[in-house]
């Protein structure tokens, strides 16, 4: 999953900013709770029921590290990285997301990966990248089992069902996009193709994982053990704020989570969030200024869990926050530049001894 490029005009980056924000305050005008019962709201959280959210998440981004790892492992040729370096560089890439615009994470994670590969030849970027294209791309498979499950035992309004039924589409169509490209040739012809159709045969390597149908299905298993922490964070962390609505409640408010951060219109999406979480907790009994001071806890947890991941992997990377906010524009580069890798910053260089990452174990 590509960032999205902000333009370098100052006044157009102005510009899309008071659009933005503009928007947030009128829908915060428009479907705004009382804000002194939502002030009110957080004088009784039971907030060890917040840190066991916190904890269910943390084992969450394991088991999505674990999942992406044996994604790489057919896409590229060995040593494979460790896990230790799959697991850092997946934990840079929440912390970019999390503190950064434009969902760049995901190139922060491969340029960090990068790092602990040894010289493959070209292509190494491009083809980490359809990695984690198909790693996003095993997020269907969860999302819909979860969609089944709330639809069959959910109190959902119209405009919730529409809206999952809706992007439901669309990852499957993606999914089976990305299915029919993928490449499982490890070592393919790349001499005599132009620089487009190169880049597209090595970002195809990637997908590779999708072909192989026991990786590909370890890859999906541990990603539902993810999802199944996530929502378990989400229903643990009602109780914080004593709602006591059943775990398919949880599971919509996980989905429709992920539905309204699909495009980062500002940053977080604050307030368009907590609306598509209180709304549909209304059915349940909850109060709307209650589910909305629910939603600000749940993108609280969501932020520090990423930040959490982060700070705990850019010291050991010896990345500095400077340094990270260059590597997705340098990783788009090397990808944009016919599979050619970039020279490395000196504050980039694995240290001594980690140059070559060895068999993960």
């Amino acid at each position: 999953m590509t960032s999205l490029r902000i333009p370098n005009s100052p006044w157009i980056r102005a510009g899309l900013m008071v659009g933005s924000l503009a928007l947030a305050a009128l829908l915060l005008w428009w479907r705004g709770p009382d804000w002194n019962t939502v002030y009110h709201s957080f004088d009784f959280v039971a907030w060890r029921f917040v840190v066991a959210a916190f904890l269910l998440n943390l084992v969450s981004v394991l088991f999505r590290a674990v999942s992406w790892r044996l994604t790489i492992g057919q896409a590229i040729d060995p040593p494979y990285p460790r896990f230790q370096f799959v697991l850092t560089s997946f934990g840079i890439g929440l912390f970019a997301n999390a503190v950064l615009p434009g969902r760049i994470g995901e190139l922060a994670r491969v340029a960090v990966l990068r790092r602990h590969l040894p010289e493959h030849g070209t292509g190494t970027t491009a083809t980490l990248v359809g990695t984690v294209v198909a790693h996003r791309l095993f997020d269907v498979v969860p999302a819909l089992l979860l969609v089944f499950y709330v639809l069959l035992t959910a109190e959902i309004p119209h405009w919730a069902a529409t809206s999952l039924l809706a992007v439901s589409t669309i990852g499957v169509a993606l999914f089976a996009f990305a299915l029919a490209s993928a490449k499982r040739e490890h070592r393919p012809v790349l001499d005599g193709l132009g620089p487009v159709r190169r880049l597209w045969t090595m970002a195809r390597k990637g997908l590779s994982v999708m072909k192989a149908p026991a990786p590909a299905a370890a890859a999906i298993f541990f990603q539902c053990l993810g999802w199944l922490m996530q929502l378990l964070a989400v229903w643990v962390a009602m109780r914080a704020f004593d709602i006591h609505a059943p775990l398919p409640a949880a599971g919509l408010v996980l989905l429709l989570m992920n539905v309204a951060t699909i495009f980062p219109l500002w940053p977080g999406n604050v307030g368009l969030l907590q609306v598509a979480v209180a709304l549909p907790l209304v059915r349940y009994g909850v109060d709307y200024a209650t589910g909305f001071a629910y939603g600000l806890v749940l993108q609280a947890i969501e932020l520090s869990v990423g930040v959490t991941a982060g700070l705990l992997s850019l010291a050991p990377e010896g990345i500095s926050f400077a340094s990270l906010r260059r590597m997705p524009d340098a990783t788009a580069a090397s990808v944009a530049e016919d599979g050619t890798e970039p020279e490395r910053d000196a504050d980039e260089s694995p240290e001594p001894g980690r140059a070559r990452a060895g068999v993960s174990g």
